[in-house]
């Protein structure tokens, strides 16, 4: 079948025609909107002259995306509401038993500390004491502002040991150095003698004269007598200045010395 031959039309306006349809969008002359200018501007509206968006770009993987609005959280109950609602049952019951619970730790609280207290003034009242050394009498073993705690109730004195005594109202230290039955006598060559025996102090730094004074020499002591020496043996007060000790005036063994630089 032979090819039929396209038929081909020509516009009937003349360029000059078209040119001045084109640029005739304005307004005549009583500036009313021309027919050929709303004609033009309606064409133009159907094609969108706005630049074109850039594509966004695609997402990372591995990255989740991100939410174009964030997630409501659901809101919380506020005071205001709390306070409406009024309470149930069980809170009021659990109100109670804290509060009493509260009351009775108070009150365990301040009962152990009243135990502690008096137990503390027993034991420092009939079983232990507490006094400062007041002199260097006892030095270099005990020093002036040294603290001791002494036992009361001891009653296995032996030779070496430093007690707390009381003589004629005043306070002393000293260091046992003979008991009941023994025979002491300090010599004219500043030594002592213990049961006719010399005693080796080798922890006594000092010689240990004797008082004009003092006691007679040789001196046998009773049951409840103590011969008690002070360390710092040249000018200290003891058993040289007044004689024995008896029992009844000692007040505990030293047990412990808080040094005064350790305070």
């Amino acid at each position: 079948m032979a090819d039929t031959p396209r038929k081909v039309y020509h516009s009937s306006a003349s360029p000059k025609a078209a040119g001045a349809a084109a640029g005739d969008r304005g307004t005549d002359s009583l500036n009313a909107p021309s027919v050929a200018g709303a004609a033009a501007d309606t064409a133009d509206s159907r094609y969108d002259h706005s630049e074109p968006s850039m594509p966004e770009p695609p997402e990372e993987s591995g990255k989740p995306a991100k939410r174009s609005a964030k997630a409501k959280k659901p809101k919380k109950r506020g005071k205001a509401d709390k306070k409406d609602t009024p309470p149930t049952p069980e809170d009021i019951i659990r109100k109670k038993r804290r509060r009493c619970a509260d009351g009775e730790d108070i009150v365990s609280f301040f009962t152990k500390l009243v135990a502690m207290v008096v137990l503390l003034g027993l034991l420092l009242g009939f079983a232990f004491g507490v006094t400062p050394m007041a002199n260097d009498d006892m030095a270099p073993r005990i020093s002036a502002g040294d603290l001791l705690l002494y036992y009361r109730l001891a009653d296995d004195w032996a030779n070496g040991d430093v007690m707390v005594f009381e003589k004629d109202g005043e306070q002393y230290v000293g260091r046992i150095v003979a008991r009941g039955g023994d025979t002491v006598e300090v010599t004219d060559q500043a030594t002592l003698v213990v049961n006719g025996s010399t005693v080796l102090e080798n922890d006594i730094y000092y010689t240990t004269p004797k008082y004009d004074d003092g006691p007679t020499y040789p001196i046998t002591l009773a049951e409840d007598e103590f011969f008690i020496l002070c360390d710092y043996r040249e000018g200290a007060r003891d058993s040289r200045y007044f004689g024995p000790v008896k029992a009844s005036e000692v007040k505990g063994k030293v047990i412990t010395v808080v040094r005064r630089s350790n305070l």
